[in-house]
């Protein structure tokens, strides 16, 4: 009897033993992020956001599987402060990143006050959701345009395929004019596939370790440089909604194609399964190359086609697939949702002026919020659907609430009001009809300007020559 006790005994302390060892050796495994940000594609450039014209067969069953945001914004109209703004979780006054270049874009004599000096490259003392995510113990790679300091790798990437200060490539065939870090393995080889190529081949060296990767072609960015072989397919096709720009649509396509690689290399690694995926542009479509109808003008403009743009998330098993939410959001959300994804928290002293959408990714709802803008700079490239002929942008502050949207600009103070549950094309002004609304909306936005230090411009221009 005493043996049979301490065999029984003895079999139950190895079965605890074993329990207790099988608990420890089950660590949570942290999701792998992609992070898709493409450059100027607009809100219809994509099948799923409606467009007939252009074809985009891999991230439109991407985005089916997932969740699809129809009032997504950039947090700038164009390339640079909204990649800062993004990365860092930040509004641009926070870092000084207003516009491209200098902010008195345009000839002297048509601006009438002197814009706020902009700022070129984030500082390095900002913390980005990169160094957050690389302290956390993910690998994490650049891939593409970077625009936002000269060097990707002195902001936390391990990898950096192709990124560098430069705002477009200059040629997508080689020689890479903007990309020299990039050698064409032939002739005719186009960039946007060079760029995956890399891509890639990093997915392909990582071992059980979660990583980022931060997906950023160049594409579709200008100049329009079509992909050859899939030109005549668009050019006898029939225009859909004003797009009908042959050589532009073969730069979409091939920039789905490229995606489809990758998506398939993530799905025969096993990595798929684990993936938490956000896809979103930069700022709107440029006016002169593709439309965003209904939608109001282009990239550089605050109306609705130069903030507004194609979105949506994955994550197998977390988030619903054929799923869509009206609700707003911005790129200044995807810092803080990125870490709750990462399971990690918040930096003490980092200031985060998005919050987590997660939740409304599980379809849970979000408190209404105000979204700003502050573009204290001029943008030259007018056209017949921005403010005037001359300036895509003049020095003034947004703010959408609901379905209300102001625009304030600092030259003559003029107003803007628009229902977009109404007027989703910006047509009707109604600032001069209901001055309750804008007295409420031009409030929030002077309080929130005092409380981040907003610079408004007011110095007026020795050489303005007039209207």
């Amino acid at each position: 009897m005493i043996v049979l006790g301490l065999i029984v005994l003895s079999a139950f302390l190895i079965q605890c033993s074993n329990s207790k060892n099988k608990n420890a050796e089950s660590p949570v495994v942290k999701p792998n992020i992609l992070l898709i940000n493409i450059d100027d594609m607009g809100w219809r450039d994509v099948g799923f956001m409606g467009s007939e014209y252009y074809e985009t067969p891999n991230i439109d069953a991407l985005a089916s599987d997932g969740m699809i945001f129809t009032n997504a914004y950039a947090s700038a109209a164009n390339c640079a402060p909204s990649r800062a703004a993004m990365m860092s979780g930040q509004w641009s006054q926070r870092h000084g990143i207003y516009t491209v270049g200098t902010s008195e874009r345009g000839k002297s004599k048509t601006r009438k006050i002197i814009p706020t000096q902009n700022t070129e490259e984030l500082p390095e003392s900002q913390y980005i959701i990169t160094e957050a995510l690389k302290d956390a113990g993910y690998t994490t790679c650049h891939a593409g345009k970077w625009h936002i300091t000269k060097d990707p790798t002195t902001s936390g990437f391990d990898v950096n395929i192709g990124g560098s200060h430069a705002g477009n490539p200059g040629s997508y065939y080689p020689p890479y004019k903007n990309v020299p870090s990039l050698i064409a393995p032939s002739d005719d080889y186009y960039l946007t596939n060079l760029v995956m190529d890399k891509t890639l081949d990093f997915l392909n060296s990582l071992k059980e370790e979660p990583f980022f990767l931060y997906y950023s072609p160049y594409a579709v960015h200008t100049p329009i440089h079509p992909v050859k072989e899939l030109l005549p397919k668009y050019e006898n096709k029939t225009e859909w909604n004003g797009q009908n720009n042959a050589k532009y649509a073969t730069m979409v396509e091939n920039l789905d194609i490229q995606i489809g690689r990758m998506i398939a290399n993530l799905k025969a690694s096993g990595k798929f399964e684990n993936t938490f995926i956000l896809f979103i542009s930069d700022n709107g479509g440029l006016y002169k190359v593709t439309k965003q109808w209904p939608l109001r003008a282009g990239k550089g403009s605050y109306y609705e086609g130069g903030i507004r743009e194609p979105m949506f998330a994955y994550w197998k098993g977390k988030i619903e697939a054929a799923t869509k939410s009206e609700i707003p959001v911005t790129n200044l959300d995807f810092y803080p949702t990125i870490l709750e994804v990462a399971g990690i928290r918040k930096p003490i002293d980092k200031v985060l002026d998005g919050q987590s959408i997660l939740s409304v990714m599980k379809g849970d709802k979000l408190d209404e919020r105000p979204l700003y803008w502050h573009f204290p700079i001029y943008l030259e490239g007018g056209n017949k659907e921005t403010q005037d002929p001359v300036f895509r942008t003049r020095p003034g502050s947004a703010i959408r609430l609901g379905d209300w949207k102001l625009i304030q600009y600092f030259e003559n103070n003029d107003l803007e009001l628009y229902n977009l549950q109404d007027d989703i094309s910006e047509k009707n002004n109604l600032a001069g009809s209901n001055l309750e609304k804008v007295e409420e909306l031009l409030s929030m936005l002077e309080i929130w300007r005092t409380e981040t230090n907003a610079p408004i411009p007011t110095k007026l221009n020795p050489d303005y020559k007039g209207e």
